[in-house]
This record gives structure tokens, sequence and C-alpha cells, in this order.
């Protein structure tokens, strides 16, 4: 076999093991979702947000099935982001409500874990949180709304988190008059849980960021952060406007994790350095592993 052929069978390898993957974690994450509502929100009459929020209501005042809305209130996105955002999306997305929608209709009777419900809220949003952020995570979706929200983006001035929380504050004024206020009130904190809790299953614990530091002791602080913390630095060269002086930039990656660290040796060494932290979307190539710490 050429070497060219090898490539390619290697490569449709990895893609078959890429797919594989991602379905599974898709599952489990539309699994514990479904979970999340059968046996904590549903029985505590809470909701999610967005369409899945919708279909829980649907289903409670008629005797169609929650998962028969999951399918059908989502369709019209799958077809949506099959024309707008692209064939992957859209099968990933599909897939990821079939699934949900077969977990949520197997778990129909399951016992109810919680009957408070503080304990409802807590940990209703934390399990569609981590759900649903281990669907995101490996590129699946598991409720239309963002879809929506992403393509009505490109046609009005609202950002898609303003998009989503217009949609939901209907929803949630609907379910204070089914369920009552105090009940809907109860699902808006749920929906904020389970929000913080995708945020952190999606990013993880060391979420990145960077900082740039400006000080007229780069070389000590950028010593510093290599043998106490571990990174490396990058030198960048910039002017003073109204100096007219030449400075030296640091510019540093670290987690979040260690950015209390970051800020000590910082302040130790320059009290006054000028500093810049901003968050990082993600992190590839270079030498940006970590090196031991002596």
């Amino acid at each position: 076999m050429s070497e060219l052929a090898l490539k390619k069978s290697s490569h449709k390898g990895l893609a078959i093991r890429s797919i594989i993957k991602r379905a599974i974690f898709i599952t489990i994450g539309a699994i514990i979702m479904g979970y999340g509502l059968e046996a904590i929100l549903i029985p505590n009459q809470m909701i999610d947000g967005g369409v899945t929020g919708l279909s829980m209501l649907l289903s409670h005042i008629t005797p169609i099935n929650l998962s028969v809305f999951l399918v059908l209130l989502n369709l019209p996105f799958f077809f949506l982001g099959y024309k707008q955002i692209g064939k992957t999306f859209a099968i990933s997305m599909l897939y990821g409500i079939i699934a949900l929608s077969v977990a949520t209709s197997f778990m129909h009777h399951v016992e109810p874990i919680v009957h408070d419900e503080l304990l409802a809220v807590v940990f209703g949003g934390v399990t569609l949180g981590i759900g649903v952020g281990l669907t995101l995570r490996n590129g699946g979706v598991l409720d239309g709304t963002e879809t929506l929200a992403i393509l009505i983006e490109k046609r009005l001035p609202f950002s898609v988190g303003e998009i989503i929380m217009f949609v939901n504050v209907i929803i949630f004024a609907i379910a204070a008059f089914v369920f009552g206020l105090e009940n809907a009130l109860f699902s808006m904190l749920t929906y904020y849980i389970a929000f913080k809790t995708i945020d952190i299953v999606v990013k993880g614990m060391e979420d990145m960021k960077s900082m740039y530091i400006i000080s007229d002791h780069t070389t000590e602080i950028a010593d510093a952060i290599t043998e106490r913390l571990g990174r490396g630095v990058t030198y960048l060269h910039g002017e003073g406007s109204y100096s007219g002086e030449d400075k030296r930039v640091i510019l540093c990656v670290f987690t979040r994790l260690e950015e209390t660290k970051m800020k000590d040796i910082i302040r130790e060494i320059d009290s006054g350095a000028f500093t810049i932290s901003t968050e990082v979307a993600e992190v590839r190539g270079g030498r940006f592993k970590k090196r031991d710490i002596h």
C-alpha cells in the first residue's frame, strides 16, 4: 500500500473514531438531561428554558408525551441549521434531540429523587447543566433555541444571549400562569444554575486567560513567572504614546486557577505594573505546556 493510501486510511480511521466518540458523549449528555427533566424538574412542576421548556409546558397541559414535543418543536430548527449552518451541525443536533426524546420516553415513569423545591432547583440545574454541557462540548445541541438566536442575530441588532433571554422571559411568563409564580421563579433559578454549570463543563475548571504586563522590571517578572508558575512568556515591543519610550510588554497565557498566583508575583516585584487580563477561548500549538516548578 502506498504512503498516500496509508495516510488516507489513517485519516478515515480517526474520523470514524471521532464520530463514535461524539455520538457516545452526546448520548450520555442526553440521558443525563432526560433524567434531570423526568426525575427532578417535572415532578416538582418546574421547567427548563428554550424549546425544552415550551415542550414541558405543552406536555403538561395536553395528554401528549414530552418526547413527542421535543422532536416536533425542534424539527424546524434542524432544517434551519441544515440550510444556514451546515450538514454536520444539523446531523449532530438531530441526533442529540432524538437521543433526548428517547431518554425522556424511557424515564417517563422514573421515581422522583427529590420533593423539596430548593433541592430540585440546585440538583435539577446541575444535572441539566452537565447533560447540556457534555453535548455542547462534543458538537451536539439538545435545544433549538440557540440555532434560532444565531440566525436572528444576523438580521437584528441583538446578541445571541439577548435573544435567548428574551425567548426565555416569554416562556417563564407563560409558566407563571400554568404552574404559578413561585414555581416559575424556581424554574428561572434552575435555568441560571444550569447555565453556569454548562459554562464549567464546556470550558472546564482550567479556563484560560491571558495577561499583558507593562513594567520597568519585565525581566524579573518574566523570570519569576517561569520559575514559580511554570509558564513561558512572550516579549512584545511597544512604544509609549505620551513619553515616546520603547517598552517591552510581557504576554503570558495561564489557567484561571493560576490567576491569583500570577497577580501575587507581579505585585511583589512591581506593584505599579500596568496589567490587562482577557479571557481566552482556545489555546493550540506552540509551547504552552506547563513546565515543572523547581
